[in-house]
Parts: structure tokens; sequence; C-alpha cells
């Protein structure tokens, strides 16, 4: 049986390495200004946060179509005799239960949806977990088993630098922006029952970015292999900065730098900070 590895934009796993694995994608969409982008296709996170700050509204979001999931997943079937599909969490998005639907209209392929319960590169972590098992000849069922395996130890922690997009967005209520307003709160973030939560509330940047490392030091201490992405929103040099931070204190820890592209930015905000691990 020869299988296909699917996902959508919100991992951000650059094209180039997409190419490599052979990974397929399909693009959640950004609305700036009254113009629809497919992220990662239309428009990059370099470009996009230049666009929103140029906006007077917040952009939206949109997930693909069942139509163009349908097409995807007709084209695969060519060539393919199952599909697995991993998605950004089912809390935030509709994509993965979009799969789902499209999954029951296609003839000719068995497709094998899977709820990341996350987004950004930690998705991504399944999604080359997959692509390797593919390339090595597992089944669905396999590969499924494997994701399944990975998901009590991925870990995921993000702080924003300012509440507007997410009160903006409808993440938080009025008497929550002001109050966090006021007193200046960076708050930790992470998924709890696939949509995202306050992990705690803590006054400062750099605090907030201490915390976040403070949480990786416990699992990265017992020496065990791990594998980590800082993830950042258009600030490259502090996500550098936590990268050779974690690489000269944790020898046993492999770490990339990822970005939050357009779709989960617009929630986020430009100036986010992730930091993402799982025990390999």
């Amino acid at each position: 049986m020869k299988t296909a590895v699917l996902t959508d934009s919100t991992a951000y796993i650059p094209e180039d390495i997409r190419d490599m694995h052979n990974i397929h994608m399909v693009p959640l969409n950004v609305i700036i200004n009254e113009e629809s982008y497919r992220e990662e296709v239309d428009i990059q996170a370099g470009e996009f946060y230049e666009m929103m700050r140029n906006s007077e509204e917040l952009p939206k979001t949109s997930q693909p179509s069942v139509g163009l999931v349908t097409e995807k997943l007709e084209e695969l079937s060519r060539e393919y005799d199952a599909v697995v599909a991993i998605h950004l969490s089912s809390g935030i998005s509709g994509t993965y239960q979009g799969t789902i639907t499209a999954g029951n209209m296609v003839e000719g392929i068995e497709v094998h949806p899977f709820d990341s319960e996350l987004s950004a590169m930690m998705q991504g972590f399944y999604v080359l977990e997959a692509a390797e098992l593919a390339d090595n000849g597992a089944t669905p069922e396999q590969i499924m088993a494997r994701l399944e395996e990975i998901k009590p130890t991925i870990r995921a922690y993000f702080m924003v630098d300012d509440l507007t997009n997410l009160y903006r967005g409808g993440r938080l209520t009025g008497a929550q922006k002001i109050i966090g307003s006021l007193l200046q709160v960076k708050p930790v973030l992470h998924f709890i029952d696939t949509k995202i939560v306050p992990f705690e509330k803590i006054r400062t940047r750099k605090k907030a970015v201490k915390r976040i490392l403070s949480l990786f030091e416990e699992d990265a201490a017992s020496g065990i292999a791990i594998k980590a992405t800082v993830i950042h929103a258009n600030c490259l040099d502090d996500a550098e900065q936590i990268k050779q931070e974690l690489e000269t204190r944790f020898p046993n820890v492999e770490v990339t730098i990822s970005y939050f592209g357009p779709v989960i930015g617009t929630h986020l905000g430009e100036g986010a900070l992730g930091l993402g691990w799982y025990k390999k």
C-alpha cells in the first residue's frame, strides 16, 4: 500500500522541505482589506506582517473549502492507496472536519484524518514523522499509531507581545483585555482539549520567555533526546537567541527555528514567540 502524507499550511513547513519529503499541502486563507490570499502560496509571513501593520482592520482567516480538499484527495488517489491527513487543532479551525467530509466524498483512496490538537511547527513535527514512516513503507495504521504515541509527549507554550489581536479576534473578553493592557500582562498560552487557553499571566516579555524556558528544562534536564522548535512572529533575532541558549545548555536537544505564518499570526500578532518540543 502506498501512503501519502497531507497537511495544511499552518504546519509552516517550508516548500523545499515539503518537496524533499513528498509532503502534500492544502492552504488556509487570510483576508486583508477584502483581498483573499492563500498562505504559503500567495503570501508569505514577512510580507503579511507588513501588510497587517498597515491595515486598519484585523485580517480574517478561513479554512480550505471542502471542494479544494476533495480535489486534492482525488489527485492523490491517482497515485496513492491511502492518505494520512494531519491538520491544525479542530478547536480553532474546521479544517480537520472538512477533510473528514471530503474523505467521505472521494472513492479509491483511504483517508486517515489526524487532529494534531495544536498548530504551527508542532503540527509539523507530526507531519515530518509521518512522512519518514511513509517513505519507509509503513502502513497508514502504523503511522497513525506512531502519531498517537507522540501526542502525550508533545509540549507547546507561546506568548503574545500584545493582547489586541487575541481580543479583536474574539479570544479574550473585554475585561480581560483592559486588565491585561493596564498590567502589561504577557500571557503564556498553550493548547488544552484542542483550544488555546492561558497557562499563566506574566508581567513582562522577558519573564514570560524565562517561564517557558523553565518548562522546557523540566523535560530536557533528564538527558532524553528531544526535538524542539522556537517559533516567532517576525522577531527572528529573539528566536535565534533562544535557540542558541538551548543548544548551549542542552546537548541532548535538536533545535530548529520556525515561524507563525499569516493565519496563526493574525490571532497572535507580531512579536509572538513560542517553544514546542517532543521526546524522540
